[in-house]
């Protein structure tokens, strides 16, 4: 009947042992109660159903915030899927541009300018200090260094005078001219001394433009204060199959947290201890999420940003990657418990309704 193999399918939403002890008694209280004529469930019905079996997959039927528990870790895990996700899918970007390409988009922005000769550019994609990442570098990223951990670039200074006092303008028009989306320059005060005021008060202003997968960043500093009037990057945007890799993965990331959380919760229901860890571990998770996340915002709504930071650094990771490992090995203990034998298994209780 049409009918019972809807009812079968909503039922998967209880845990296997319970549909093996009580699933074909579920199954006829289900369909005695359903009016005469349907062949399918109702939206309410179906939704209620599902609900059932998901709660009945955490256990723990005295409990009023498992369910909250439950959320919250499918939520980071799904998070944290889904930055290594984008991180792989980072590869199928080009390669960071070398020092013809910088040179060449410094002519065009800045005619008339000369280039310091010093032209820097990044080996990797990514890099820690402008270097690969290797074992050695582990140390340092794991003890509260990870911020150095950046997207990689190409980039120099002006050499000698500014030769015009219209450069920012001039830079404008002809990036525009030459098919680049040009953003609003900002200026920024820098405070400088230990006490403000400062007198004078030191000001840097940045100008950013986009064209295709690459972004051009110039900084405009006092030639008095600094070697160069002018610094100037060049790097890759994110590619796009950043974004949908990511949410997929992140999706998937998350209801397998969600499943193995509620599997776990059955089987540690009544072990002391327990809850502490989860704790613990969402602790170390969330809070350095929440926190990195609370001082990106305004400093995207602050500045132009032609490519959004990457999310692991919204995630609070690789600076905080050691509290990210401890966490991680919370989580492994609990799970550990959960695949030991339990000596006095708890049957699955729910109601349905």
């Amino acid at each position: 009947m049409s009918l019972t193999r809807h009812y079968r399918r909503l039922l998967l939403a209880y845990p296997r042992a319970y549909r093996r002890e009580r699933g074909e008694e579920l199954l006829g209280l289900l369909l005695d109660t359903t009016p005469p004529g349907r062949t399918r469930p109702t939206v309410t019905g179906a939704v209620d159903l599902v609900r059932a079996g998901l709660r009945c997959r955490l256990g723990r039927p005295a409990s009023r915030t498992v369910g909250v528990w439950a959320v919250l870790t499918a939520l980071i895990c799904g998070l944290f899927t889904a930055a290594l996700a984008s991180r792989l899918a980072w590869k199928t970007s080009r390669p960071q541009p070398d020092r013809a390409e910088a040179a060449a988009i410094f002519a065009e922005a800045f005619p008339g300018h000369r280039l310091d000769d010093d032209v820097a550019t990044s080996p990797a994609l990514f890099v820690y200090y402008n270097n690969p990442v290797t074992v050695d570098s582990l140390r340092g990223l794991l003890l509260g260094d990870g911020g150095e951990y950046q997207e990689g670039s190409a980039g120099g200074a002006a050499a000698g005078r500014e030769p015009t006092s219209d450069t920012l303008t001039t830079a404008e028009q002809r990036l525009r001219a030459a098919g680049w989306r040009v953003y609003a320059p900002t200026t920024t005060d820098l405070q400088t001394c230990a006490a403000p005021p400062c007198d004078p008060q030191e000001t840097e202003t940045v100008l950013v433009a986009r064209r295709g997968d690459t972004v051009f960043r110039a900084t405009f500093n006092d030639p008095t204060l600094y070697n160069s009037y002018l610094y100037f990057t060049v790097q890759r945007a994110a590619p796009p199959l950043v974004l949908p890799v990511a949410a997929l993965a992140g999706l998937v990331g998350g209801v397998l947290a969600w499943l193995v959380f509620a599997w776990a919760s059955r089987r540690t229901e009544g072990r002391r201890g327990t809850g502490l860890l989860l704790g613990f571990a969402l602790f170390l998770w969330w809070a350095p999420a929440l926190a990195t996340t609370t001082s990106l915002v305004p400093h995207h709504l602050g500045e132009p940003h032609p490519t959004w930071h990457p999310l692991w650094e919204w995630l609070g990771q690789p600076t905080f990657s050691l509290l990210f490992l401890i966490g991680a090995g919370c989580a492994l203990v609990l799970l550990a418990i959960a695949l030991a034998p339990r000596k006095d298994p708890r049957p699955l209780t729910v109601s349905v309704g």
